[in-house]
């Protein structure tokens, strides 16, 4: 079940040509020093929005927080399964969440 999903990040990192997937273990994507997107042990997916963004996802989506490893992640949405079949949204989430860490200070 975690290969599979961990396949579906790939196709979805995949469809953006800006950045790309990193970690063996810790599956994850960053850019200007921050993590935006992650594939936790539970083979959750969780992207970092900025706070209007997320709390309008959340509403609009049915969803939380995101946790990995049991810690709650600041500026992280939990993507729910049911949008796993409505990828192009996805991808434009995923882009979003590199756009935001882009305009954060550089780490």
């Amino acid at each position: 079940m975690w290969e599979e999903k961990l396949k579906y990040f790939d196709k979805l990192v995949d469809q953006c040509d800006r950045f790309e997937r990193k970690g063996k273990k810790m599956i994850y994507t960053s850019a200007n020093g921050y993590m935006f997107a992650l594939l936790n042990k539970a083979g959750e997916i969780g992207f970092r929005l900025p706070k209007p963004v997320a709390t309008k996802f959340m509403e609009e989506h049915n969803t939380g927080p995101y946790y990995s490893y049991g810690a709650k992640m600041k500026d992280y949405v939990l993507v729910p399964e049911s949008l796993y079949d409505n990828e192009k949204l996805l991808v434009d989430f995923l882009n979003q969440s590199y756009d935001f860490v882009m305009s954060l200070p550089k780490k």
